[in-house]
């Protein structure tokens, strides 16, 4: 497996219980690609540099985890299409 930094933004105007679902079906879709969370850090919400899809702020997330290579783009593909995130960044971590 690969190591992969995953950074997400969520919309501002979730409320907390809805922030905690998103969190919550992210974590279970890296589990169920076979992946691992090593790190989960919430900066919560910050002012974003540049406005996106109308939002000024979003909520951040950022995982370390382990995923096999093959799965990586399943990962992109269900945040992509996830309407809670405004913006979505995985980096391969070197080792």
């Amino acid at each position: 497996m690969t190591a992969y930094e995953v950074m997400v933004v969520f919309k501002p105007q979730l409320e907390e219980e809805e922030l905690a679902n998103a969190i919550s079906r992210l974590e279970e879709t890296i589990k169920n690609i076979n992946g691992e969370i090593a790190q989960k850090d919430q900066w919560g919400k910050r002012r974003l540099a540049y406005e996106i899809a109308g939002f000024n702020e979003g909520y951040y997330l950022l995982l370390q985890t382990k995923l096999p290579k093959t799965e990586v783009q399943e990962l992109d593909r269900v945040l992509k299409i996830s309407d809670e995130v405004i913006r979505h960044m995985i980096v391969k971590l070197d080792t």
